[in-house]
């Protein structure tokens, strides 16, 4: 499911014009990107938490040049989702659907 999808289930389910969800969904997005470079973490209640995981410092390899590259220490985005959450996707009685076309897209 795209972005494009989500805003179209919503407006449907809900009839609020499409570009005013849009704009709502932008502007959570927005949030908590900012909220995340702040060092805040964002917690939805019943749906999961965007944190912050710490990657320690690290030497990598530059295989072109066959050079060791140290790697420092630094934050990376991440996802937690809630106990609910994570037992309502286990207790869905689905196949895992491959989506080719939407690999190559870019992720919005």
């Amino acid at each position: 499911m795209r972005k494009a999808d989500i805003v179209n289930s919503i407006a449907e389910k809900t009839g609020i014009p499409k570009v005013d969800i849009l704009v709502a969904l932008e502007t959570f997005f927005k949030e908590v990107k900012t909220s995340l470079v702040e060092g805040e973490p964002v917690y939805v209640r019943g749906f999961g938490s965007f944190i912050l995981k710490k990657r320690a410092a690290k030497i990598g390899r530059n295989i072109k040049k066959n050079v060791a590259v140290e790697i420092p220490e630094h934050f990376i985005p991440a996802f937690k989702p809630a106990k609910e959450f994570v037992s309502d996707v286990k207790d869905s009685k689905h196949e895992l659907r491959e989506h080719a076309d939407h690999d190559s897209a870019d992720n919005d």
